[in-house]
């Protein structure tokens, strides 16, 4: 087997007072999709955070191509190719879809410095970007915004992909058109790491998935074990996939 892209050995995460993370061990392998499950609290977001260096780990090892981050600030993670989406999607709303583009290209101080092969790429992803490309990104919708954050992170190739719940409050549509995205982010090999509530989702994209609870991760293995596994799903996750057609 090859050595993960990502590797988390022993994480624990403090947020002021709080003991958030207890012991997290969780890797990410090279061009695969790593679902990253649990119930709301049981630290998924503190994870990718942590994997960020938004939040401190205060003990155990994070690395990134066998090398530690865990002491590496934000901007010097970014730099390594780690693009983080939040569940908030952190876009500009008063600056318009071209403008949240160019900040996010860390190569481009304007528009006509963006890749255009890439660019065009991406609005076959998203041809709502295109479309919309001159509007204020807080004239949106929900669903557009989304595919904005998306966009973001991928403007430039990224070797990793932290992404925080984007289907949440999406149209079946639209989270349909963000799992083709995914899955061509896939056979590009780009490394991705999703934290999502939509099992449909989960199942359609996952390589591999791990559960956590209570600050810990308790079952790590391929996500088609637990697609097939519905005593498994209720004993880790309190439900069923097969609900969730």
């Amino acid at each position: 087997m090859t050595e993960p892209l990502l590797e988390l050995r022993g994480v624990h995460t403090h947020i002021g007072a709080y003991h958030i993370l207890h012991g997290v061990d969780f890797e990410a392998h090279e061009g695969e999709v790593t679902m990253l499950l649990g119930r709301n609290g049981a630290g998924k977001t503190t994870t990718l955070r942590t994997i960020m260096g938004l939040w401190r780990a205060t003990q155990g090892e994070v690395r990134f191509r066998g090398q530690s981050i865990k002491a590496t600030d934000t901007p010097g993670i970014a730099g390594l190719g780690i693009a983080y989406v939040p569940e908030n999607m952190g876009i500009f709303t008063d600056l318009t879809v071209k403008e949240n583009m160019v900040l996010a290209a860390r190569a481009a101080r304007h528009a006509g410095e963006l890749d255009t092969q890439r660019l065009d790429w991406i609005f076959g992803l998203f041809p709502a970007l295109k479309k919309f490309w001159l509007y204020p990104a807080g004239k949106l919708s929900g669903g557009q915004k989304q595919m904005l954050a998306v966009a973001r992170a991928i403007c430039e190739p990224r070797a990793l992909l932290l992404i925080d719940e984007p289907s949440k409050g999406l149209a079946p549509a639209i989270i349909q058109n963000l799992i083709t995205a995914f899955n061509e982010l896939k056979r590009q090999r780009t490394t991705i790491v999703l934290v999502e509530q939509n099992f449909m989702m989960a199942r359609a994209l996952g390589d591999r998935v791990a559960v956590m609870d209570n600050g810990r991760v308790v079952h790590a293995g391929a996500m088609r074990e637990l697609a097939e596994d519905e005593s498994l799903q209720q004993r880790l996750l309190g439900l069923s996939l097969g609900v969730h057609q």
